[in-house]
């Protein structure tokens, strides 16, 4: 048995949901599982997406050997652009995977520079002294894999993403058997999958949704109907097709990120889409409404989403009239409850007819519930077992789940992003971390704003700013012009002229006691204008706005 440890790195996915990245070091190399994105929650503002810190693998990078992914949703595959401008190294997943990300190093333009290697399920694929091999699961995306690291230390299998589907709508049922022959052979390490360790049950099978479709179908022939659902859940863009084609109705697909992924899913075989079903956009109003259907993305509110745009009539191509059917096909992620309630509540007062998630079976979940969960740990009986891909709260109601099938409690590792599971041939332990966090992107911008600037933007979106500028006279050391108040965000200017007056009363006191001390380092003349402003403000407002003193020199 070799003396070196595998150190197992989640440097993102944990207490957490989405950010999906895990490294696994043994010796000289590197394998990373996954690279995904989280999307900004309220109190990131103005930031458009959450990537995970690559410090510790760019300190690293001559070890870095691969980037493996399981499957293509945006929590798995989002950053992998952001990755590889860093680390360039070869990129396996299966077809539809990779045909995903392609499409995102082609808008990035890295698509040229980097090496994309198409795997299929029950390929392995060697790197140094670690073996990975890809294990049929199944998702709400087609093409998901398992991954079992075969190393010097024992297998450790990693889940993914995963539910158990006896009847998928395309491909075949999770690989059962070769869980159970890993199980035989020994698992070291089980890492498995706890979005929903909290549910009871089993989770119901995709193909359940179309019969629920069907019949929304036939029950309103007189009207037009838009769905609205995950832009990478294929399967249901197809149950939703082949609905339509039953009806007679055109199919139209609003948003971006939807129309990419359903064209490379036609193009690379993944659905089927009968002659003539498909319609653009922009021919849709050539055809009577209830011979419409209208696929969208914004199925959880987001506020640049196709279907926000709809239900707020700021959508260039589609307006809500009196008399549509808008169906709501997923269930809301945590914390996007109160996004999706707005959006509802304004289709509601639009005239349409919504059908969402409270009021029929119109979703099913792509992981695993609590049975399902303990299916997978009786068949692979790990000797050690870490829950990942979920909050605290998920990961726990996992260890609990583990241990009702068996497993020691002291084999069991609730761990957090940055930390080593560090495992040897006859043991396991949590040992030391290393740097990980967020890093956010706005627009171009990656990393360059950082928890400073936005506690900045929160506090400026809460109590706004006040701008106070005045002019020095550098020789005389006296006021030239000035103070001038500007307020934004604060107070209506033109009805709170007292306060206003105050403030500028104040600031013209505080400066010139300090030029009567002979203060000549502007930095302590702001500290001193700002403190007694902001005094002023608080007693008479009870608010704290920003304030940004200006002096200019002349």
């Amino acid at each position: 048995m070799s003396k070196k440890t595998l150190k197992i790195i989640p440097l993102g996915g944990l207490n957490e949901i989405g950010k999906n990245i895990t490294a696994f070091e043994y010796g000289n190399d590197i394998i990373v599982l996954d690279c995904g994105i989280a999307f900004p929650d309220e109190e990131m503002l103005g930031i458009d997406l959450v990537i995970p810190d690559f410090s510790y693998l760019i300190k690293n990078k001559d070890k870095v050997r691969a980037l493996v992914i399981t499957h293509g949703h945006e929590d798995h595959i989002g950053a992998i652009p952001f990755f590889l401008k860093e680390i360039n190294v070869p990129v396996y997943g299966t077809r539809l995977t990779l045909g995903l990300v392609e499409h995102k190093l082609y808008e990035h333009n890295i698509l040229s520079t980097t090496k994309l290697n198409k795997v299929s399920a029950g390929d392995t694929v060697r790197f140094g002294e670690i073996t990975v091999e890809f294990i049929r699961t199944n998702h709400s995306i087609a093409d998901a894999c398992a991954i079992a690291f075969h190393t010097p230390v024992g297998i450790i299998l990693h889940t993914g993403d995963f539910k158990i589907d006896p009847t998928p709508v395309t491909g075949k049922m999770l690989d059962l058997a070769r869980f159970a022959e890993l199980g035989k052979q020994g698992i070291t390490l089980l890492m498995s999958d706890s979005t929903n360790a909290e549910r009871q049950g089993y989770t119901m099978s995709e193909s359940t949704i179309g019969g629920t479709l069907d019949d929304i179908f036939m029950q309103n022939k007189k009207s037009r109907i838009i769905v609205a659902t995950f832009a990478s859940n294929i399967h249901r863009m197809q149950q939703i097709i082949d609905a339509a084609h039953k009806t007679g109705r055109k199919v139209a697909v609003s948003g971006r990120s939807m129309e990419n992924i359903l064209t490379v899913a036609i193009e690379l075989g993944y659905m089927k889409v009968p002659p003539g079903v498909l319609v653009d956009i922009d021919a849709i109003s050539k055809y009577n409404k209830n011979q419409t259907v209208i696929i969208t993305t914004g199925s959880q509110g987001e506020p640049m989403s196709a279907l926000y745009r709809m239900a707020y009539s700021d959508h260039k191509k589609i307006e809500i009239t009196n008399g549509d059917v808008v169906v709501v096909s997923a269930s809301p992620i945590p914390g996007n409850e109160k996004f999706i309630s707005r959006v509802i509540n304004e289709l509601f007062r639009k005239g349409a007819k919504v059908i969402y998630d409270a009021m029929a079976d119109i979703h099913v979940s792509g992981h695993a519930c609590q049975e399902e969960l303990k299916l997978i740990l009786g068949l692979c009986q790990p000797k050690y077992f870490m829950p990942v891909h979920g909050e605290y709260r998920h990961l726990i109601k996992h260890k609990e789940l583990a241990e009702k099938v068996g497993i020691s409690e002291k084999n069991i590792f609730i761990a957090d992003i940055g930390n080593i599971l560090e495992i040897s041939g006859k043991t396991a332990k949590l040992n030391g971390t290393v740097t990980s966090g967020r890093v956010f992107v706005d627009g171009l911008g990656v990393g360059d704003v950082g928890n400073i600037v936005i506690r900045d933007r929160k506090h400026l979106s809460q109590f706004g700013l006040l701008v106070i500028v005045v002019t020095i006279s550098s020789t005389e050391k006296k006021i030239v012009a000035g103070p001038d108040i500007i307020s934004r965000g604060f107070v209506y200017v033109r009805e709170s002229e007292m306060l206003m007056q105050g403030a500028k009363d104040i600031s013209l006191a505080t400066i010139e006691k300090c030029l009567s001390r002979g203060t000549i380092d502007w930095s302590s003349m702001k500290a001193d204008v700002r403190s007694e402003v902001a005094d002023f403000i608080f007693k008479e407002t009870k608010r704290r706005p920003m304030i940004l003193p200006v002096i200019m020199e002349v």
